[in-house]
């Protein structure tokens, strides 16, 4: 667990956790934080991450990200700074393992799809859905739904929401209504997130032959490291080059994250992990130049990678397969499985569709693939 004695005070402590929704004994021998960690391991929306996309069609390739290889990477990333800052690594770690339990197959585009299809009935935020998971849907324990996780990895799992749904999830939703801060730990896992997702895509991207390295030299960050491998490598092949460049891009990013948060710390002094909920801004941070070079990043990816036909093409038949779904399943919910079927029994139509919601976002890649041509492209019997 956690050393309480090497922990800054402003970090979170397992000692000064705000607890679960039902109370239960503490863990022995792990800390309240690892035993999140662990529940999110054994859980089964964790596992079906690892047939969910990261940008690419899971089908499409072995060695592309998907959700689960992207979500220890992130991990990877977060407890690295968090023990160079002295933040709690089981904390970092769970919300970094849990963060995007609620994502829909078929990547952004699967959100979107429900999000058009929840419009009338509420909307489909996917951070969101990562709480429902985690509060509700998980059905492991005999005590309760859900993991029951702690105030403060449920905290960085929902890191964004809009003002509706933050009024429903009770204490864990009034920091999007009052503007306070989050943990240290839960605004490293955001940062974390955007360091693995930009640079994992890059090598992707350029595995896929959608970016070129021509393409990806007109960005600073890429061309600063890649003129430097391959000075002091000429001879390297284009794979390795590949990797040492975009392992130089995370170590730079990495430690500018560091150096900027230590400055921030040692200028707001936070007593501890209140005081940091109450500053004005969050302390986890970027300098300004790196976050315009991230920005600039970011930027080609989405305009070069993201919008490149052959991944618009992929978005298409993502968003039309949950859409058909989603309106199959509401027009006539007996065609849902047994167990959801029973589930939107005498509710109201909004509640059938988050039921029926649930049940898709949950779908891997290809268990919607295969769940949509089952309703819509039935085999032809044989002669």
């Amino acid at each position: 667990m956690a050393d309480p004695c090497n922990l800054a005070p402003y970090a979170a402590h397992d000692s000064s956790t705000r607890g679960r929704i039902h109370p239960e004994s503490s863990p022995r021998y792990r800390s309240a934080f690892q035993r999140d960690r662990d529940r999110i391991v054994h859980s089964t929306a964790f596992r079906r991450l690892e047939y969910k996309t990261q940008v690419f069609v899971n089908h499409e390739g072995d060695l592309y990200r998907t959700r689960l290889t992207h979500s220890v990477e992130v991990a990877q990333i977060g407890r690295s700074i968090a023990r160079t800052l002295r933040l709690n690594e089981d904390l970092t770690e769970a919300i970094a393992l849990a963060h995007d339990l609620g994502h829909t197959p078929f990547g952004h585009a699967g959100q979107d799809a429900l999000n058009r299809c929840m419009t009338p009935y509420g909307g489909f935020e996917h951070n969101f859905q990562s709480l429902r998971v985690v509060d509700h849907l998980e059905e492991k324990y005999a005590q309760f739904a859900g993991l029951n996780l702690t105030f403060e990895s449920r905290e960085g799992i929902l890191k964004h929401c809009s003002k509706s749904n933050a009024r429903q999830v009770g204490m864990v939703g009034e920091r999007f209504l009052n503007m306070t801060q989050p943990s240290l730990e839960a605004q490293l896992v955001n940062l974390a997130d955007q360091i693995a997702y930009n640079n994992h895509d890059v090598d992707d991207g350029l595995r896929a032959g959608l970016i070129t390295i021509e393409q990806l030299c007109e960005i600073y960050l890429f061309r600063e490291q890649y003129e430097t491998v391959v000075s002091s490598y000429p001879k390297l092949n284009q794979r390795r080059t590949i990797h040492e460049v975009v392992r130089r891009m995370i170590n730079r990013l990495v430690i500018d994250i560091v150096e900027t948060s230590e400055k921030n710390l040692a200028e707001a002094m936070p007593e501890n992990i209140e005081t940091v909920r109450q500053h004005n801004g969050p302390l986890i941070c970027f300098s300004e130049e790196q976050a315009r070079l991230n920005h600039e990043l970011k930027h080609f990816l989405r305009e070069k990678l993201y919008r490149h036909y052959r991944v618009m093409r992929m978005t298409l038949k993502a968003e039309r397969i949950l859409s058909e779904l989603f309106e199959a399943f509401l027009g006539e919910p007996r065609l849902l499985p047994d167990e959801q079927y029973e589930l939107t029994l005498k509710l109201p139509t909004t509640d059938q569709a988050r039921v029926i919601t649930d049940y898709i976002a949950g779908m891997t890649d290809r268990y919607a693939l295969s769940e949509h041509q089952k309703l819509f492209s039935p085999p032809v019997p044989t002669v």
